[in-house]
């Protein structure tokens, strides 16, 4: 009987990760690819000389990476979501009567 030698999956809980990007920065790329080539597409069939396609093209490419990267660096997995959360929180929270937080004691 011979015994099996399994290897044991050491990225439990761990986010995705494609040649340094985490996460949903993946998604981020990979969407503006797409964007961009739809962008290409476009241009093309309009009639925009193709050296010109080309140029745009690799200029906001390279321009993505740079940002998606940059951005994967600075904010991680969650960061992002953090920050446009944090975004979403009042600078102060103005009451004109103490009724309602009395009211808040009683339950």
């Amino acid at each position: 009987m011979a015994s099996s030698v399994y290897t044991i999956n050491k990225g439990i809980n761990k986010p995705i990760e494609f040649k340094g990007l985490k996460a949903q920065y993946i998604v981020y790329l990979a969407v503006g690819l797409v964007l961009l080539l739809i962008l290409f597409a476009i241009l093309y069939i309009i009639g925009v000389n193709m050296f010109v396609c080309l140029a745009l093209t690799v200029v906001l490419g390279t321009a993505l990476f740079m940002f998606v990267y940059r951005m994967s660096d600075t904010y991680g997995q969650h960061g992002l979501l953090k920050k446009m959360a944090h975004r979403q929180l009042p600078t102060f929270v103005k009451a004109s009567s103490r009724k309602v937080f009395i009211t808040l004691l009683k339950h």
